[in-house]
């Protein structure tokens, strides 16, 4: 979110992290900013600051997401309310909260919801919320995310964020368009690799496109190369990390082997052995997923393979982030097309608590 933020022309003056790779990635892309640890800790702290004009960040979502247990009571969760904390302490023009689609659309958490904003507003803020897809700004991923937009002193309506929202939108690049210009999986500058093996599933899952469904073993589907991303889990790595088919990326293939085989299964076709897939389908790098998200080429990530993955994985894409970033300040302005540079923000990441 800093990087979509920052492109606004936002000033992020205070930031917080809690895991040790997150913290060293963030400090060797903005250093001099980050308070590392339990953001509860640094409240005394965080009472000292003034003239601050939006607090924004992404409090843990497992309890909330449809890919977790769905566990209100998990501890992470109950970061959603710590963000709101924050806001209180600091006192900022407004704040943006981001999380995960289902706390914005699932009427299970329609309660957590409606909470969240009576807090808001009993804090003397308006406030409102919106889902947007990631692939509606520029993004080459379908990736839904709710956001929650908070102004002091303002009543926020969702049909004016709504039509802020939409001019702003543009269509994706593709997959292609994206990553090509790395080159080959282990070329220099596309190096960090993913060394899962592909395997072909023995009892496939077929869905109408041959990009969904289950061909191969693991959640890593293919990428089609001419449209956009599914989403990228923080869970890749392994063969939860998509697929791309480097024959017709860099080589000189004449025909999409995803599609041909589909249509081989589709037809009835008996699926082919575990271990024969084709060399030409490998894993997506590091470096193709950073871009995938609209991370800066020249963004540096410390950590593992894995750790990395999981970081590029949980981030908001940076595209978005700006969007939203835009909107916010437009609300908390006044201005359809407010004066930005003199914007200041605390971020608060929040991964996760220790254990």
């Amino acid at each position: 979110m800093d990087v979509g933020f920052e492109r606004a022309g936002i000033e992020v003056v205070w930031a917080n992290e809690i895991d040790k790779d997150a913290c060293a990635t963030y400090k060797e892309n903005h250093p001099g900013i980050l308070h590392k640890g339990d953001i509860k800790l640094s409240m005394d702290e965080l009472g000292k600051l003034s003239d601050i004009d939006i607090v924004f960040g992404g409090p843990p979502c497992q309890g909330f997401s449809v890919a977790g247990k769905m566990d209100p009571g998990d501890e992470r969760s109950t970061l959603l309310w710590t963000f709101l904390d924050v806001v209180e302490v600091v006192k900022p023009r407004g704040f943006v909260c981001e999380n995960v689609k289902a706390l914005g659309r699932l009427k299970k958490w329609r309660h957590v919801r409606q909470d969240f904003i009576d807090r808001a507003e009993q804090m003397g803020y308006g406030c409102s919320f919106v889902i947007l897809n990631s692939c509606d700004f520029g993004v080459p991923q379908k990736r839904e995310r709710v956001f929650f937009i908070g102004v002091k002193g303002k009543k926020i309506s969702q049909d004016i964020l709504l039509s802020r929202i939409e001019t702003k939108k543009r269509p994706p690049k593709s997959v292609r368009e994206t990553i090509r210009h790395l080159g080959v999986a282990g070329a220099e500058s596309n190096k960090n690799t993913c060394n899962a093996k592909i395997t072909m599933a023995a009892k496939p899952v077929l869905r109408k496109s041959p990009y969904a469904g289950m061909m191969f073993n693991g959640l890593g589907r293919p990428l089609e190369l001419d449209g956009y991303s599914a989403t990228l889990p923080a869970s890749m790595g392994g063969n939860k990390t998509p697929i791309i088919d480097e024959g017709l990326l860099h080589g000189d293939a004449n025909e999409d082997w995803i599609v041909k085989y589909h249509k081989h299964l589709w037809g009835g076709g008996d699926p082919l052995p575990f271990s024969s897939a084709p060399s030409r389908l490998r894993r997506l790098t590091l470096d193709e997923a950073a871009l995938i998200q609209t991370f800066p080429q020249a963004y540096k990530f410390c950590g593992s393979k894995s750790s990395i993955y999981r970081q590029i994985g949980n981030a908001v894409p940076c595209d978005l982030a700006e969007v939203i970033a835009r909107v916010a300040l437009e609300e908390i302005d006044g201005d359809p097309k407010p004066t930005i540079k003199s914007n200041a923000a605390v971020q608060l990441n929040l991964f996760e608590l220790l254990t």
